[in-house]
């Protein structure tokens, strides 16, 4: 069966996508789409990019999918109007969930347009919304809820009977608690821990790594202790 799928975007992104669908997945046909103000060039990744204005003229909702693969510019927000833009025109939006995770499909949930990369471990109960994307190399816990629209960066930590809302945007070694509750519109900075709740359009970073040139007595003397010289 011929299985056909348009990406919306033409970004590292939009690339990235396009590997994961081509190499494991069944579609065997490929577009790329975006606004007709930003095309420069007629193909991205060797294949024809179509303006979005003109997407039901030429491809039928009903043979073609469409994944809408943008950034977490603006905290997910552009990802999620072009997303309902998409819905509008009827089309289905098709989610890659990587096999190469440890995950019990039958046991979690997750919807449209998601784009959830290898090496996870998701665990039984867990509840994904529509359009999230989470790259390689993260753990959430049993019977946790991911919103829509959110991101979650690489290495992050959600423990059992967490609720992140909707667009919110998880940094790299950031870690949640059991049970905490983060409402939408977050921002969790690279190597933030989170104990308790945080409200709508909360932010959380940790605290910056401190630097010390060859010269500096203190550095000099933790080196000391630290490796016995």
């Amino acid at each position: 069966m011929n299985k056909k799928l348009i990406i919306f975007g033409n970004g590292e992104i939009a690339e990235i996508a396009f590997f994961y669908f081509r190499k494991f997945s069944n579609y065997n046909e490929f577009y790329f789409s975006i606004d007709e103000k930003f095309i420069k060039e007629d193909n991205f990744c060797s294949k024809p990019i179509i303006p979005f204005d003109d997407i039901e003229k030429k491809f039928s909702f009903k043979e073609y999918d469409f994944h809408v693969a943008l950034s977490y510019q603006k905290l997910n927000q552009v990802r999620e109007k072009k997303y309902f833009d998409v819905k509008d025109k009827g089309f289905k939006l098709a989610s890659f969930v990587s096999e190469n995770s440890h995950n019990n499909l039958s046991e979690i949930s997750y919807g449209e347009n998601c784009l959830i990369l290898e090496n996870q471990t998701i665990q039984n109960g867990v509840k994904i919304g529509n359009n999230v994307m989470i790259w390689s190399g993260n753990h959430i816990g049993h019977q946790s809820e991911i919103g829509d629209h959110s991101y979650i960066s690489s290495h992050v930590v959600i423990s059992g009977h967490c609720k992140i809302g909707a667009r919110c945007f998880l940094g790299v070694n950031s870690s949640v608690s059991d049970f905490c509750k983060i409402e939408e519109d977050c921002f969790v900075g690279m190597g933030a821990n989170i104990n308790k709740n945080l409200k709508k359009n909360s932010t959380a970073l940790n605290r910056s790594t401190e630097f010390y040139d060859s010269s500096d007595k203190l550095a000099e003397k933790i080196k000391k202790n630290y490796f016995k010289f």
